[in-house]
């Protein structure tokens, strides 16, 4: 089993063999190997980890070999300072790919994303569009904000020193996040405080906060120009298989974003939720994983 789980997460809950890979800034990545079959990698966002995927993960690991990183700064993976690693979207791509390469898959994978991590995870996609085989898609983004769409008010205060203080002082992100997540049903405080638990004193919530400065909001920021290009390269991806999960009640990644990936993705076989929030493999978990399930199962 993984050897150090942090207090408020239970084995019953994350009861997972996790591994960790060194990655070239020298900082150890945590990830799940688990199962064997054709790869299916999960790529979570902000401010979760590879916990928010745990349900799926179980489901899927009969069949398919199932790989779910936490970033750096995330979960179990170690939280360096910014004189060890420089936290943007380009470094976050460049992990996933040295991570998979390390791994030996190259082909066939089926690529699930959510939040930042759809954005990670598609830039390693349009890089090597021929390695994917198809796409899930869940509450997330890979392209600058759709139109009609404007920068949502708590986003903007997380990125002023009073939302630093709140993020890494209170660990008001996560914590906010997992209280807000789920719309259908409010999270079990014991999920909650699971969801948080990694982030768990002012340094660990590095991660946080700098996902948070690096949204690209205009040509200054420095993951803009991998936005552009990620997002010029969708087309490349947009005849594979696709699967959207949405819950419409996410105030980030809401309709406007659902409306501009059935634009880009035309063909993707799209499941939405009027009830259920950003969580949505919590808030619609019952529906949602046979779905997910059901999909990576079809030849």
């Amino acid at each position: 089993m993984t050897p150090y789980l942090p207090d408020g997460v239970t084995r019953a809950l994350y009861p997972f063999t996790g591994k960790f890979l060194a990655l070239k800034s020298g900082a150890k990545m945590h990830y799940l190997d688990e199962g064997k079959g054709k790869p299916v990698v999960m790529v979570h966002g902000n401010p979760s980890w590879s916990f928010y995927y745990r349900n799926l993960a179980l489901e899927l690991r009969g069949a398919n070999r199932v790989i779910v990183p936490d970033h750096i700064g995330c979960g179990l993976s170690d939280k360096p300072g910014d004189e060890a690693y420089d936290y943007t979207l380009k470094n976050r791509a460049d992990d996933l790919e040295f991570l998979l390469d390390s791994l030996g898959i190259k082909e066939n994978i089926t690529l699930v994303v959510h939040d930042w991590g759809g954005m990670i995870g598609m830039t390693y996609a349009a890089r090597h569009p021929g390695r994917i085989e198809k796409l899930v898609i869940l509450n997330t983004g890979a392209f600058f904000l759709p139109e009609g769409k404007s920068f949502p008010a708590p986003l903007r205060l997380c990125r002023t020193p009073l939302g630093a203080l709140l993020i890494r002082g209170f660990n008001a992100f996560a914590r906010g996040a997992a209280w807000a997540g789920c719309k259908r049903k409010r999270m079990s405080a014991e999920l909650r405080r699971a969801y948080a638990a990694p982030y768990n004193s002012w340094n660990s919530r590095i991660a946080t906060l700098r996902f948070v400065e690096d949204i690209p909001l205009g040509p200054a920021d420095k993951a803009y120009p991998v936005v552009r290009e990620t997002q010029d390269k969708l087309n490349s991806l947009a005849s594979l298989p696709t699967l959207i999960c949405w819950g419409l009640k996410d105030f980030v990644f809401d309709h406007f974003f659902l409306e501009e990936w059935k634009r880009r993705f035309p063909a993707a076989e799209i499941h939405s939720y009027p009830d259920c929030g950003h969580y949505i493999l919590e808030d619609a978990k019952e529906e949602v994983v046979p779905l997910i399930k059901s999909f990576v199962g079809k030849n």
